[in-house]
């Protein structure tokens, strides 16, 4: 991730403190941030996440 934008980012997040005393942690964790976005599938939007409940059956 390049450096302005890890800027900005922390600047939107309210970490301009964090931005000024440890900017390689805060890169660094940007980038952590990144990767772990970059492997995260989408999913369908309307799909349920579990079968809708149902009172009175099965119980």
């Amino acid at each position: 991730m390049d450096k302005e934008i890890i800027e900005m980012l922390a600047r939107r997040a309210g970490l301009q403190k964090a931005l000024a005393e440890f900017p390689e942690d805060v890169a660094a964790a940007a980038n952590q941030a990144g990767d772990v976005a970059a492997k995260i599938k989408p999913v369908d939007p309307r799909a349920e996440p579990w079968p809708p409940m149902r009172a009175g059956e099965e119980l």
